[in-house]
């Protein structure tokens, strides 16, 4: 099983980053609903993979798994942009790592 490596990461970092200004753009900046969207991976903390996604800035969740927060860094309220954001990091990371479950998800505030 491979590993979440930093270039991994910096590329599915910059995809949402993309992502979220390209919607960002295109909804006339930040409107819409307020709210929070982050990436959750179910691995064990314990492994190689798992090791290699807390390396990377992931959390453990109360409710299983790990947690990266607004992984895009954009600076907004609106959870439309925020979610293109983590919904593009797992695109990414799932064309390399498509065994992994990884999710985008979100709530709002």
């Amino acid at each position: 099983m491979s590993i979440l490596t930093k270039e991994i990461h910096d590329e599915a970092i910059a995809e949402a980053e993309r992502v979220s200004l390209e919607k960002y753009n295109q909804y006339g900046g930040d409107t819409l609903a307020c709210g929070f969207a982050w990436v959750s991976a179910y691995v064990k903390g314990n492994t190689k993979l798992g090791k290699s996604f807390k390396a990377l800035g992931f959390k453990k969740h109360y409710g299983g798994g790990y947690q990266l927060w607004n992984p895009s860094g954009i600076a907004v309220q609106s959870v439309d942009i925020k979610e293109a954001g983590a919904e593009a990091y797992v695109n990414v990371v799932r064309k390399y790592l498509p065994q992994v479950n990884l999710y985008a998800n979100s709530r709002l505030d």
